[in-house]
């Protein structure tokens, strides 16, 4: 006998249309989500991979700002089967309020009621498209469901000193139930099993469709609203005792490590960007993209493997505490504990260490990129230096507070004349 689909009563929403200003230069021509990360993906897989890997394989990705590369990234590798009506479509603002963008996260939600109305599911998931993180969604739509709440918000335990970095969330004794959701809060309550940690909300939620519905209509009729999910929807739910807390570290993934349990970052700076790429290199990684349990999928281009060329005392190519993606040439070159994503040409006697290096980049002979995160198709001529010498660094590109420099989209780097 047919049985219904594991989903038929959940539909997922992904809001990928936030600006990422904080990400420039890396956004400066890609929406947030679009960024590669990790030598072979983008930062959105990591949300979509952990829904279809749970299941949820009707996904809408609600898009504005810059959005060219990450359409055309969705609709080539998120070609879900529709046989049993699965997919992956983008949305673009639809406008419904009048000739407006979206005006925030809620108001994202409401001009796309349409959509709920259409699959009429009984739960809405809404995760945020620019997190690094495993996680096994079903088993928060399943505590959702049993507590009968009208919206369930995913938090991670955080030390009582960081609270002021993070959206807060106090709960009642029960140490479920959200008694309070604070931004970034000066003075925070710690948690009743845990006086020394507060949860911080990841920006995922688990709705209740018709009460999210409700909730965002009411909210786009009030004027004074900045129409967003945590600063104006979350609240009111809070105020009517409708919303419980998800703790993140109950979260089982198939496959994880110890190590690599419960790991969570927030990419939305260059430095925070870099310390998730730095994450992943490590002989056992505080992030494992190797977990094939639950895997990070992506769309593997047609390219060969990577390849290492010379062994000569002066141009030996090798890579050391690396990950090296396909399409590679390290030719007489040195790669050290950095990220290098397909199709990257490292020539005689260059040294890249400590850095994230986007496709397509060549690197010349002899030249130097120490510390750096490196745009696509960059060409770095021979004898050329990034972070070497703060100074020359700054005169030309964007450096970050701990002193990444971060290398614009289809720049030429030319040697300084000595």
């Amino acid at each position: 006998m047919w049985s219904p689909r594991p989903d038929a009563n959940v539909i997922a929403m992904v809001l990928a249309g936030g600006e990422g200003k904080r990400l420039a230069p890396l956004t400066l021509d890609r929406a947030k989500p679009a960024v590669p990360f990790g030598g072979n993906y983008r930062l959105i897989d990591f949300a979509l991979s952990n829904l279809v890997n749970a299941g949820y394989r009707r996904v809408v990705v609600l898009t504005q700002y810059k959005s060219h590369s990450l359409d055309r990234h969705i609709s080539q590798t998120w070609r879900l089967s529709t046989l049993l009506g699965n997919y992956v479509a983008t949305v673009p603002a639809q406008m419904r309020r009048g000739p407006y963008w979206f005006a925030g996260s809620a108001d994202a939600i409401f001009q796309n009621l349409n959509l709920l109305r259409d699959e009429r599911p009984e739960q809405v998931i809404v995760f945020g498209a620019d997190h690094i993180y495993r996680m096994d969604p079903s088993q928060m739509v399943a505590q959702h469901i049993q507590s009968g709440a009208g919206v369930t918000v995913a938090a991670i335990r955080v030390p009582i000193e960081q609270a002021n970095q993070f959206g807060v969330i106090e709960t009642e004794p029960d140490g479920r139930t959200v008694a309070e959701f604070r931004e970034k809060p000066e003075q925070a309550i710690g948690l009743p099993d845990a006086p020394h940690q507060v949860y911080a909300s990841m920006g995922n939620y688990v709705f209740d469709a018709q009460r999210l519905i409700d909730i965002v209509s009411e909210d786009a009729e009030d004027p004074t609203s900045a129409h967003d999910l945590g600063a104006n929807i979350i609240p009111r739910l809070v105020a009517s005792s409708e919303a419980q807390v998800y703790d993140f570290a109950q979260n089982v993934v198939p496959g994880a490590t110890e190590r690599d349990a419960g790991y969570w970052r927030d990419v939305g700076t260059i430095d925070a960007f870099y310390d998730a790429n730095m994450d992943l290199i490590s002989v056992t990684p505080i992030f494992n993209l190797y977990n094939m349990d639950w895997p990070i999928l992506t769309l593997p281009e047609p390219l060969p493997p990577a390849k290492f060329v010379f062994a000569e005392d002066e141009r030996m190519g090798h890579a050391l505490d690396s990950m090296v993606s396909p399409g590679v040439i390290v030719s007489g070159a040195t790669v050290d504990h950095s990220v290098i994503s397909s199709r990257v040409h490292l020539h005689a006697r260059a040294l890249v260490t400590d850095s994230v290096v986007f496709s397509g980049v060549d690197v010349g002979g002899g030249a130097v990129v120490r510390r750096a995160i490196v745009d696509k198709d960059v060409v770095i001529d021979p004898g050329a230096r990034i972070g070497v010498d703060p100074e020359e660094d700054r005169a030309r590109f964007t450096i970050s507070p701990a002193g990444i420099v971060v290398v614009p989209k289809g720049t030429r780097v030319q040697a300084r004349e000595m």
